[in-house]
């Protein structure tokens, strides 16, 4: 710490040396950069803020429906790419700025500064932007931020309005592409189930479930079968049994012969008899004739029997549903069990035919099943990608139609360009005590550079560690009274030098804060 300290106040000592030099060197650049900073021209800065008003009540109607543009994000984008090269010579164009310019570079180098010194600037996340440029002349910078203004509207969605034009023509070759490839695939379904059209079933089923629904059905048709042949079995048993019962009847001396149709009619009447007999009195005519019809009947009935028993005499057969009636329903079940087993056979056979066909269809039926699943697989996805091309196209349509609304997005100039009436650059204020503070680093810069270039050793011990050389002896000088005196004055001159030079500084200042307060 002590070296260092001793190598610090060495250096101090041979910098104060120079001292007349540094001061002069103080003053040539103070007044050299007080000269720049005074003579630097004015700026003036025009400025305009515009608010992007994107709460739009078809946004919220539209939701689902169509795409909905990111309006916030395109303006932000906008703002950020909006300070490129062709607009910027528009801009140039607009505000005439190119007027003096003959020449090409000439033309490049208005461009170049006018890009460096426009700004877009956004405020976060409340859509207000502020569109600034500074110039010179107050009233091209209030023109350049007018021009701005309008091309920083009329150019906020028109790249998205194109970009839709040609989401919309990509879109409808995709369709005629696609809707090609449906057709094709459709031809190409339609033909293999021409070709196999014995394969196919109502329910979807494949080969494995077609042929185990037929074995059950044909299961089911078994049974009925079975089920039929047992109930025309048990039908003929019955009938037969009756049959023999009859025989043994009609065998006998007298036998019992009825007349079904007779004895229906005779108890029908007796029935009305017994009814008009509560009502009237056995010699009312109703009665009477009533009577007569019952004993006509009665007459008919008898003579009937004799004519059965006498033919059942002569030939031994009679008709059995004369002698048991019982016998007509027996026959009919009969005959109806016998209609239904010779259905439930054939039936039976087409199944069994069925069976045997689809076994047959089993062994080629993985590969045409595979077929099918390949054409039906892309024919879906052809169907599929189909379908929503069109429903994109048809967004892609709306949203078009949203974009191109005015009031999707309203554009509302909160401040119309206006130039300050003061100038915003250079700030003489801040950059005169930077020039003061240049002034002294360069005097003892060139101090510190003459003090290593001319050095002086102010005691042994550094003019030995050194020259590592031995030092035999130290003489030291005793200064005269004439050189106290012209030290003194000397150190006086440099005081009222550096006084001087902060006075002139600090008046300056003043000046100009005075000024910038009255032109405020």
């Amino acid at each position: 710490m002590d070296e260092l300290l001793s190598q610090i106040t060495t250096t101090a000592r041979g910098m104060w040396i120079y001292r007349r030099l540094a001061m002069l060197t103080i003053w040539v650049v103070g007044a050299i950069g007080a000269g720049v900073v005074l003579t630097m021209p004015d700026y003036y800065q025009a400025s305009a803020r515009v608010f992007v008003d994107t709460q739009s009540i078809l946004r919220p109607l539209m939701t689902g429906i169509a795409v909905q543009p990111n309006i916030e994000q395109q303006v932000s984008m906008l703002s950020r790419t909006l300070i490129n090269r062709p607009t910027v010579e528009r801009l140039v164009r607009m505000a005439d700025l190119d007027l003096g310019s003959t020449t090409k570079a000439s033309t490049d180098a208005v461009v170049d500064a006018v890009t460096q010194s426009i700004k877009i600037q956004s405020t976060g996340r409340d859509n207000l932007y502020t569109l600034s440029y500074r110039d010179q002349s107050p009233e091209k910078a209030q023109l350049v931020v007018k021009s701005l203004l309008t091309i920083f509207v009329e150019s906020s969605l028109g790249a998205t309005r194109q970009d839709s034009d040609s989401a919309r023509r990509f879109l409808d070759d995709q369709i005629k592409t696609y809707e090609t490839k449906l057709t094709e695939a459709e031809g190409r379904l339609k033909a293999f189930k021409l070709r196999n059209i014995e394969m196919q079933s109502e329910g979807g089923l494949d080969s494995a479930g077609r042929a185990s629904q037929i074995e059950n059905t044909l299961s089911q048709a078994r049974l009925e079968l079975r089920e039929a042949e047992s109930a025309r079995a048990a039908a003929a048993q019955q009938l037969e049994e009756m049959r023999a019962q009859t025989a043994k009847s009609m065998a006998g001396p007298a036998p019992d012969v009825q007349t079904p149709e007779l004895d229906a009619r005779l108890l029908a009447q007796k029935q009305n008899l017994d009814a008009l007999l509560q009502r009237y009195t056995d010699g009312h005519p109703d009665v009477i004739r009533t009577r007569t019809l019952i004993a006509d009947l009665e007459g008919q009935k008898r003579k009937e029997i004799d004519v059965l028993r006498r033919k059942l005499q002569q030939t031994g057969e009679v008709p059995i549903a004369q002698v048991n009636p019982a016998a007509v329903e027996l026959s009919r079940i009969y005959s109806a069990a016998q209609v239904q087993v010779a259905s439930l056979r054939a039936r039976v056979v087409e199944y069994e035919a069925r069976v045997q066909r689809v076994h047959q269809q089993l062994k080629v039926a993985p590969q045409l099943e595979a077929e099918l699943a390949q054409l039906n697989r892309d024919y879906q996805i052809h169907q599929k990608n189909y379908a929503d091309l069109v429903a994109r196209r048809e967004s892609a349509l709306m949203s078009g139609k949203l974009e191109n609304t005015s009031n999707v997005a309203e554009f509302r100039v909160i401040d119309p360009p206006r130039v300050a009436p003061k100038p915003v650059a250079p700030n003489r204020l801040l950059l005169m005590p930077g020039a003061m503070l240049a002034a002294v680093a360069a005097g003892l810069g060139i101090a510190f550079v003459m003090s290593q270039i001319r050095p002086v050793f102010f005691d042994g011990a550094t003019l030995r560690q050194v020259t590592q050389l031995p030092l035999l002896g130290v003489v030291g000088l005793i200064p005269s009274e004439e050189q106290r005196r012209r030290e003194s004055r000397s150190l006086k001159r440099f005081i009222m030098a550096s006084v001087a030079f902060l006075l002139l500084y600090a008046g300056g200042m003043a000046a100009l804060s005075i000024r910038t307060g009255a032109l405020g």
